[in-house]
């Protein structure tokens, strides 16, 4: 079991079967680095072009349609001091027909963070976030494998490849499963966010760049229809879809048949159990595609026997 140093030359802003720029074998880790979703790198430089450029793809020797890839994120951390966010909530998740009071070309403008301290930009105009501090919480915002017939999906949008969930618990610990469409599954990540609230409802979370290191694991033979997770208290399966009762219908389904097949409870006993014990939350509601997300509690579980 291998651990790789990856430094990325290219980047792409669509998650597909581009050609690898790294192959790893099943058990191996790689530390490598995120630019932020306008392209910009650890020294705050424009690399490449912006709209969530994606690092890799990463090419897992004996993958194949059907397997399920397992990637646990085992790091992050900002690389550089200063990230940035829009400021304006996006129409679809307020009340139809209700405007902000504020000036349209205001909210327009990013206002960068140094990820303690809020500072506008522009400056010249009363900041009363400036002594605000948020907790570091650094997540991914976009990553997933590529996606199947051959397609190549903008990093802006989800589907079940995975891609732009900006599921806030995307985090440090937490073990991801990707179905895998195409050899080699073809992993992509990018959109790193030093801090987001549930849903990026304003479009961003705190956008910067990240340093990274991934370990690598494939279960061959298993199928699974969309990606799922798990932390040290939940498993979760993700929806990703527009209109969000779809996004409720596909993680909510994925959840029915993670509990049936690998936690071997009868149907019945899913659907019971689930009515009274289920959790969701709230990915990604400002892009194309909608996250939702759909979690038991691994307690609750292993007090039934099930795990």
């Amino acid at each position: 079991m291998a651990h790789h140093t990856f430094v990325p030359k290219i980047y792409h802003t669509t998650i597909g079967s581009h050609d690898p720029v790294l192959h790893i074998a099943d058990g191996d880790k790689v530390s490598t680095t995120t630019v932020d979703t306008r392209g910009e790198d650890h020294t705050g430089k424009q690399v490449t072009i912006g709209g969530n450029p994606q690092t890799g793809p990463f090419y897992i020797d004996g993958a194949d349609p059907g397997d399920t890839l397992v990637v646990r994120i085992d790091r992050l951390m900002p690389n550089r001091g200063v990230g940035f966010t829009k400021s304006k909530i996006a129409p679809n998740v307020l009340d139809f027909g209700y405007l902000p009071e504020f000036h349209q070309e205001l909210s327009q403008i990013d206002w960068e963070i140094d990820l303690c301290k809020w500072s506008a930009t522009p400056i010249g105009f009363d900041n009363p976030l400036k002594d605000l501090k948020l907790p570091l919480r650094p997540m991914i915002g976009c990553f997933g494998v590529a996606p199947p017939r051959g397609q190549a999906i903008s990093s802006a949008t989800s589907s079940t490849h995975g891609g732009n969930m900006d599921y806030r618990g995307f985090v440090e610990g937490v073990t991801v499963y990707f179905p895998v469409f195409a050899p080699g599954a073809l992993f992509h990540i990018g959109d790193g966010h030093a801090a987001q609230g549930d849903g990026e409802i304003v479009g961003t979370g705190i956008e910067i760049s990240l340093d990274v290191t991934l370990t690598f694991r494939l279960i061959k033979n298993k199928t699974i229809l969309w990606p799922r997770a798990e932390n040290d208290a939940y498993i979760m399966t993700f929806g990703n879809a527009r209109p969000l009762d779809q996004c409720v219908q596909h993680a909510t389904t994925e959840m029915v048949r993670w509990l049936k097949e690998d936690f071997r409870l009868e149907e019945r006993t899913v659907h019971v159990l689930m009515g009274q014990a289920v959790e969701y939350d709230i990915g990604n509601m400002y892009d194309p595609s909608y996250t939702m997300v759909c979690k038991m509690s691994k307690t609750l579980l292993e007090t039934m026997g099930a795990k």
